[in-house]
């Protein structure tokens, strides 16, 4: 069964959490609450032995209110898949990883996992997925680096859709100290973001005020953390990444309705949009720092229509030309339920999509080829979504 996307773009509201109570009632048997760790072997070929990246985490969501956000680890050196590392890694952490794991990042020898509902940053050790600490951040979305400082985005109110909803904030943590040490107000309900140079770019979605949506990215100056302008895009904003040419890119999820989902493209000399793509966009990244090939999955759903669009597209960044609509070429797409995650090897241009399914049981990762054939899929946890590679061997406990 699929869920309508307005539950999973405001993953963080009421109204998802009644759907996953519905949905559990009716898909989750009782053997299945528990998250055991557990390792299998996925792929006989090994990698480069000049290869830089040398595995990832895999940070699944897991439904609002159920604390089943978990955290996997892919050894590119033995071909191992290791589920739910956290909890064997951290056997004392409370309540483990917490409620809906939204973000995953590594910097500064540290891997950070903003969890959503459980309203803080989970920082750990990048080479042994070990806790450090937490970091209490209010409805918390994203994480960027930019020198030593860390910037998270927030939704600052309660999770709960509200017409008066306050403005969100980007908090500021000083990498070295794992301090909070300012937070500067953007737009209404701030997702991702993006760095380019001195200036910090925050996508607002507007998403907790449905149906009057935030259309704006605010842009921060570092030196000073406060908003130095704000550009009108288009409504209900989420992704956000820059690309080699000082180009930022902002996907719109639309209104599900009669506003369709596109990609716009900001230059981040003038601050202004400068081209829009008509291409439906929930998740993009770029092959590699200075690739030209933005890859991009969208499943776009329309409640006049009751009816989902799907697509594997790749965008060139320097033209603005939509290479291709579906970069998966052997049809094994057609076994993907709910694309919901993805990332390309810098290395060997690997695409890695991850399987949302239903929601509510564990979802699954699909590698596919740089030119389009899947190589292995394994089963992850509950939503998977979110990927940091790594550049250090990962020693997990037998």
């Amino acid at each position: 069964m699929n869920t309508p996307p307005l539950f999973r773009t405001l993953s963080s509201t009421l109204l998802l959490a009644l759907a996953a109570l519905w949905l559990l009632d009716g898909c989750r048997t009782d053997d299945e609450w528990s998250v055991p760790s557990s390792r299998v072997n996925v792929d006989t070929t090994r990698i480069a032995p000049n290869a830089e990246v040398v595995g990832f985490y895999l940070l699944n969501e897991g439904n609002m209110g159920m604390n089943k956000c978990t955290l996997d680890y892919y050894d590119a050196t033995t071909g191992q898949y290791h589920r739910n590392i956290f909890s064997q890694i951290n056997p004392g952490v409370v309540q483990e990883l917490g409620d809906v794991g939204n973000d995953l990042q590594i910097y500064d020898g540290k891997l950070w996992a903003v969890i959503n509902c459980s309203h803080f940053v989970e920082v750990m050790e990048q080479q042994t997925a070990r806790h450090i600490t937490q970091i209490s951040i209010p409805n918390c979305r994203y994480i960027c680096f930019k020198g030593r400082y860390a910037y998270v985005s927030s939704y600052a109110g309660p999770v709960q859709i509200d017409p008066n909803a306050r403005l969100g904030y980007v908090a500021k943590i000083d990498t070295h100290t794992l301090q909070l040490t300012d937070t500067c107000n953007v737009g209404y309900q701030p997702e991702q973001m993006a760095v380019v140079g001195s200036k910090l770019y925050v996508a607002n979605s507007g998403g907790y005020r449905v149906p009057n949506y935030d259309r704006t990215v605010s842009v921060i100056d570092l030196n000073t953390f406060k908003v130095m302008k704000t550009i009108d895009v288009a409504i209900n904003l989420h992704r956000v990444v820059a690309d080699a040419y000082g180009q930022v890119w902002v996907s719109s999820r639309g209104d599900y309705y009669g506003e369709d989902s596109r990609l716009f493209c900001i230059n981040s000399q003038t601050d202004t949009v400068t081209d829009s793509v008509n291409i439906a966009t929930s998740g993009m990244t770029l092959a590699n720092a200075q690739s030209d090939s933005l890859y991009i999955y969208g499943t776009e759903w329309n409640y006049a229509t009751n009816q989902w669009t799907v697509n594997y597209a790749v965008v060139n960044v320097r033209t603005h030309e939509v290479l291709t609509r579906n970069f998966i070429t052997d049809g094994t797409e057609k076994t993907i339920q709910q694309p919901y995650g993805i990332r390309v090897n810098p290395d060997n241009a690997d695409i890695y999509v991850t399987d949302a399914g239903n929601f509510v049981t564990p979802g699954y990762l699909y590698c596919f080829s740089a030119d389009g054939k899947q190589k292995w899929r394994v089963r992850a946890g509950d939503i998977p979504a979110h990927f940091a590679f790594t550049t250090l061997k990962v020693a997990i406990p037998e």
